[in-house]
């Protein structure tokens, strides 16, 4: 009887061990798609405020057409992106075209003091601040994610069910980590 219930635990305990890895890995998979859902969502009200910041700037500078048409095409790639390395490089073709719009700006004092423009740009200001968090809490998720698929023994789990290592959101082009230079 003794023997039973020992071969009985030892079939068990590693049966419950793996259970319990599988949920993990199937927790941290939808954390990830949990966090990457959340940069969307900000993604979208992002996208949503740039048409109206442009009709707003086209009022002032209505000869500044190559500029609104890059504005418009870079927001058009981020909506148009279906995997996170497309994404990470639309954002930055998108952030390029703003911070060129935000420049043009200060030719036009009108348009400086246009209340409409300017709480636009706050809060422009304000959904990207909350996009670099959602950035940095998928990367995280990203992390916990790979860690527990190329870690022993959850590999060996992880590979039985394909789980697959998430994708970093990332700068792609070398440029954008260099430092802003500025001259006087």
């Amino acid at each position: 009887m003794i023997y039973f219930l020992l071969l009985v635990g030892l079939l068990i305990i590693p049966l419950l061990i793996g259970i319990s890895i599988y949920n993990g890995l199937v927790n941290k998979k939808n954390t990830m798609q949990e966090g990457w859902s959340s940069i969307d969502v900000f993604l979208k009200k992002r996208n949503d405020l740039i048409p109206n910041l442009l009709e707003t700037v086209k009022g002032y500078a209505t000869h500044e057409k190559e500029l609104f048409e890059n504005v418009t095409k870079s927001r058009n790639l981020v909506q148009n992106a279906n995997t996170v390395s497309d994404q990470g490089s639309a954002e930055n073709a998108l952030k390029n075209s703003m911070m060129n719009l935000f420049a043009i700006s200060e030719n036009y004092p009108d348009l400086k003091a246009n209340q409409n423009f300017i709480e636009m740009q706050n809060e422009l200001s304000a959904l990207e601040e909350e996009i670099e968090m959602a950035r940095r809490y998928y990367n995280g998720t990203v992390k916990d994610n790979n860690i527990a698929i190329e870690s022993f023994p959850s590999n060996i789990i992880s590979n039985m069910f394909n789980f697959e290592k998430g994708i970093f959101f990332e700068i792609k082009d070398a440029s954008e980590r260099e430092p802003v230079k500025v001259s006087f």
